[in-house]
């Protein structure tokens, strides 16, 4: 069976990763292992509002997935076809990320 590629999708996986302030927030999930928005905020310096709208987007485009604990909500990069993708564009190795 012939392996299809959905071009709209991977679009839509570029097109929400291409935000200077989502690859970081994506790639700190990655590399730091910060899961929740409040942790992102004293490692990134971005206000809890802005990386709230910008997991957002990473949510609607399946880049990120969340997971509620209680009043918290803890996030992770979707896939480790997302992981490779981030670990091509910063030049690392993907075995060094948290998954």
């Amino acid at each position: 069976m012939e392996n299809r590629i959905d071009y709209q999708e991977q679009a839509e996986l570029l097109k929400a990763l291409a935000h200077p302030a989502r690859l970081q927030i994506v790639h700190s999930l990655l590399t730091i292992g910060c899961r929740n928005v409040r942790c992102m905020e004293s490692h990134l310096g971005m206000s809890q509002s802005s990386i709230s709208q910008h997991l957002q987007r990473l949510r609607a485009a399946g880049v990120v997935t969340a997971e509620r604990s209680g009043n918290e909500v803890y996030y992770r990069a979707s896939s480790r076809h997302v992981a490779a993708l981030i670990a091509a564009l910063m030049g690392e190795e993907e075995t060094a990320y948290v998954l």
